[in-house]
């Protein structure tokens, strides 16, 4: 008689890795933390103040927890080029030197906190994490996007952003997302007509040309589109997008999907959009596509993170060919949780795969026929 373990399928659902990824984080829209005041980010197990300086008019992020006497940096008040404790009013540099001490004579030559490496892009704020302390390499910054950046900014939309808590769950499963061509059927109601990988050095990148379900109501989301999605690290993707929004017209996309670690089973999700302009289209009009495009992406990771908030952690993926490079992307993802000595070639060297796509096709649209037939054939009760 066969052991239950040689027919059952067990899965090994390690835990959670206790560090968190080395790499730069998008905190949100660097102007959101310009309004005079500190702000209050958890992150990295841990909670930091950002505040802009009054003089420099530079974003600075220090640990929240003031040495003196444990106060809420956050809580306090921004005074020059420093923040306040609210608990005794000890001043704190953007450099994490204390900046003064109103009742005392001299300030204790060891008062210091962390200063943490920040990087102003794409109206972005970013933080650098490293459990090493090394600062960060000049080959892993963030690229610039043209469309905020170059010559022709002024003919893109403004960013709109959104940002949503997923407890519950590690970084891991929305990076995973990246070799997942068929949850775009099942979840987010697409047909992958193209799916693509290449991972190369800090790289991850997914192509994508999709078309929408005719079984669905999609609203803004209806139209066949091109993707072109790379992670940059462990946790910023920029992914450029083209549609047609007429025949022969394409608009040109770019959005961000990003995310911090919170703990080890929480994280915070970002994402927005800019628009570019069509001719003869209106600032206002441009800001209205980027809030459309961003209630359909608002849809797909409503509809990903109540998937994430109910599956099991599941380090042995039972897998088929198609889908896709599961394996190979967590060795790659892997070179951001090891030391800068234990990153192996096999994590960074050049890998690509590209998925046939033609039988899941030939499924799904049998499957869309099926229940369009169903459809009509009741429309009273709408099965």
């Amino acid at each position: 008689m066969t052991a239950l373990n040689d027919e059952v399928r067990v899965i090994e659902a390690g835990n959670a890795p206790a560090r968190f990824a080395r790499g730069w984080h998008c905190l949100g829209l660097a102007d959101s933390f310009k309004d005079g005041k500190p702000h209050e980010i958890e992150a990295f197990g841990t909670k930091l103040v950002v505040f802009q300086g009054e003089d420099d008019g530079q974003l600075h992020i220090l640990n929240a927890y003031c040495p003196h006497m444990g106060g809420n940096l956050a809580h306090g008040t921004v005074k020059g080029d420093a923040v306040a404790c609210p608990f005794h009013d000890w001043r704190w540099s953007g450099d994490g030197r204390c900046a003064g001490i109103p009742y005392a004579r001299r300030v204790p030559p060891r008062a210091r906190t962390r200063a943490w490496t920040t990087l102003e892009r794409n109206r972005q704020l970013f933080v650098w994490h490293d459990p090493e302390g090394n600062p960060p390499p000049a080959e892993v910054t963030i690229p610039e996007i043209e469309g905020v950046h170059g010559p022709d900014a002024g003919e893109w939309s403004a960013w709109t952003w959104k940002t949503a808590r997923v407890d519950g769950s590690n970084c891991r499963e929305i990076v995973d997302n990246v070799v997942d061509m068929a949850h775009f059927f099942y979840v987010h109601y697409a047909f992958p007509t193209y799916f693509k990988n290449v991972f190369d050095g800090h790289v991850a990148t997914q192509y994508m040309e999709s078309a929408p379900r005719g079984d669905m109501d999609l609203g803004n989301l209806s139209s066949p589109l091109r993707s072109d999605a790379s992670y940059y690290g462990p946790s910023y993707m920029i992914d450029y997008v083209w549609t047609e929004v007429a025949p022969g017209v394409e608009m040109e996309m770019v959005l961000i999907n990003s995310h911090y670690p919170i703990s080890a089973d929480s994280f915070m999700l970002q994402y927005g959009a800019i628009v570019k302009k069509l001719p003869g289209m209106t600032d206002e009009a441009a800001a209205e596509a980027a809030r459309s495009l961003i209630g359909g992406l608002e849809t797909g990771f409503e509809q990903d993170i109540e998937i994430w908030r109910n599956k099991t952690r599941i380090d042995n993926p039972l897998l088929t060919e198609e889908d896709g490079p599961v394996y190979q992307l967590r060795r790659w993802y892997e070179q951001f949780y090891v030391d800068v000595t234990d990153v192996k070639d096999e994590m960074t060297r050049r890998f690509e795969f590209e998925i046939d796509t033609r039988r899941a096709n030939e499924a799904w649209h049998a499957e869309v026929e099926e229940n369009l037939a169903r459809r009509a054939a009741a429309p009273e009760t709408g099965a």
